[in-house]
């Protein structure tokens, strides 16, 4: 799926992606090629707090009710960002031989997995959360979409949200996640740029469509980092 063009051809224009302009967002995923066994796997990654699972559920029910899987259910608090091979176990490997995937969600008040939850392989499944463009996930991928909100404006946000109680967690997450950013950026590697407006969405193209002759995809994950 290329970016989304002015009648001129020169300059990308925003996918506004509330009311139909998601249905067409939506029908552009499903034209992909597998990327995954049968599956188009989507992923959306971005800072905690930056919008991804209402984002991800929003597209998922303009896809037809698109499975959705949510790396809350893969991390764990030992293990907030070593989950890929867990990950590849449960998920990736069954998708990729058209088989159900079945894993177990992490409940983070228990702080225990559950019994098993099954993951159809779908025409199109969405994958959510910080992490969900890791390198070891890319190859798998049939696009990358990154949330656009500068981290700071994110955590501030996912404070908000999850109160007093989970101060403490939060300042661990902090850490984790720039160290994991900083060794293993999405941004860079993004298709497409999702951001929030007052009236939905808007999505443009990412890093990855159009790589300038200097551009390092080493770069961070925040928005002045790579242009």
């Amino acid at each position: 799926m290329g970016p989304y063009y002015t009648v001129s051809g020169k300059h990308p224009t925003p996918h506004h992606t509330s009311g139909i302009a998601i249905h067409d967002l939506a029908a552009r995923l499903r034209a992909l090629p597998p990327s995954l066994g049968p599956v188009r796997l989507i992923a959306v990654d971005g800072h905690a707090g930056s919008g991804k699972s209402t984002f991800a559920g929003r597209l998922a029910a303009a896809l037809g009710g698109a499975p959705v899987l949510h790396l809350d259910d893969i991390a764990s608090h030992e293990r907030l960002f070593d989950w890929t091979e867990r990950l590849t176990a449960q998920v990736i490997g069954p998708l990729a031989r058209g088989e159900s995937a079945r894993y177990t969600p992490y409940d983070w008040h228990a702080r225990a997995f559950g019994p098993p939850r099954p993951l159809p392989p779908a025409p199109v499944v969405v994958i959510e959360g910080v992490g969900a463009g890791r390198r070891a996930l890319r190859p798998h991928l049939a696009r990358l979409l990154w949330m656009e909100l500068p981290r700071e404006e994110a955590w501030a946000r996912g404070r908000m949200r999850d109160g007093e109680a989970q101060r403490e967690f939060w300042s661990g997450w902090v850490e984790a996640e720039h160290a994991h950013f900083a060794a293993d950026p999405s941004r860079p590697h993004a298709d497409l740029l999702v951001r929030q407006t007052p009236v939905g969405y808007e999505v443009l193209p990412g890093p990855a469509s159009a790589p300038g002759p200097d551009q390092n995809v080493t770069h961070g994950d925040d928005p002045s980092a790579v242009r």
